[in-house]
């Protein structure tokens, strides 16, 4: 989120060439620091809170409280839309004067939906009593889908136009995006998931698509200069959850990777050491996992997703994980 001058520079040039809607992530940053001071929402959306930022929040619960003021500052024309699945969605909307909508998955909700199948190349989901097939795949883009589907009904649209444009929708870069091997007949999945909550979503999500004879290989870091209590937790999930853990370097930053890594190793469960690596190198560390897989397996590369960089003591090196990956998948 920029600085409130840029904000509504970038604001004014979208209304001049014509754009009605502005849709906008309002990070807690943003939110502490009064970057968005002036601007009216007509509705603000909570998706969920997690272990994140705490490098700046310092708590948990300054965290929450920072995001809170959104919704306290929404006037009462607005919404405020939040998922009822979180157990933090009451706090978000207890002092709003905005009129409250909820969504859900698995509550009792004003807009509800459930995935009746999920596959690795989209979902078939029930919205609101209707039925219609995703290009994306896990919970996780469920939820991001009902938001977007309440979003728009509460702004006006018909539930038909909108599911029909959702219906074409493919994922973002670097989210949940797949990569195939024809010669190994094998994949990997990159995804952004940078946090304990993220990689877990993502790795549940796989393993519930899965057959379970194949391996799943995980490669995950942990970014330097940041919050370090969710190093461990990070490694903790992964090993628990993937047949062969490789630990590397995201963006290490200031900060020595080695450092970084004996932090991650903390997390790991001594009965899951004999399979775990770490490789410091992340080009290494993708070529190895490439390397172990064989037929059907699945490679997870988490943490960058879609950035082509990685920031080592104040430089931004050109990195890549999808190139890195289509290029090894060629090779093989």
């Amino acid at each position: 989120t920029p600085d409130p001058i840029s904000l509504n520079s970038l604001i004014h040039d979208m209304v001049e060439a014509g754009c009605e809607y502005a849709f906008m992530e309002v990070s807690s940053h943003a939110i502490h620091q009064n970057r968005i001071a002036g601007l009216e929402f007509k509705v603000a959306v909570f998706s969920n809170i997690t272990h994140d930022h705490l490098d700046y929040h310092k708590t948990f619960k300054e965290y929450i409280t920072a995001k809170k003021k959104f919704f306290d500052d929404l006037e009462s024309n607005a919404y405020a839309l939040v998922n009822l699945d979180d157990k933090n969605a009451g706090i978000m909307i207890q002092n709003t004067v905005a009129r409250t909508r909820t969504y859900a998955l698995k509550s009792m909700a004003d807009f509800k939906a459930k995935v009746i199948e999920n596959h690795f190349d989209g979902m078939l989901m029930d919205v609101d009593g209707i039925q219609f097939y995703s290009l994306l795949s896990g919970d996780f883009n469920a939820y991001n889908i009902l938001a977007v589907y309440s979003t728009a009904k509460l702004l006006g649209f018909s539930a038909t136009e909108i599911l029909e444009k959702l219906s074409s929708l493919s994922g973002a870069e670097g989210r949940f995006q797949i990569i195939r091997s024809e010669k190994k007949k094998a994949f990997a999945v990159v995804d952004y998931a940078h946090t304990p909550d993220a990689l877990l979503n993502v790795l549940k999500t796989i393993n519930g698509l899965r057959t379970r004879n194949e391996k799943l290989i995980c490669v995950v870091g942990a970014g330097g200069d940041r919050d370090k209590s969710k190093r461990p937790e990070m490694a903790e999930i992964a090993s628990r959850l993937s047949d062969m853990l490789i630990l590397t370097s995201d963006n290490p930053r200031t900060e020595d990777p080695e450092e970084i890594l004996k932090d991650m190793m903390m997390g790991v469960d001594p009965a899951k050491k004999s399979k775990t690596l770490v490789i410091s190198n992340r080009m290494e560390a993708i070529k190895t996992a490439v390397n172990f897989a064989q037929l059907g397996d699945i490679v997870l590369v988490a943490g960058k997703g879609h950035e082509k960089y990685q920031e080592i003591n104040g430089v931004k090196h050109p990195f890549d994980d999808k190139k890195i990956l289509e290029e090894l998948f060629e090779l093989d």
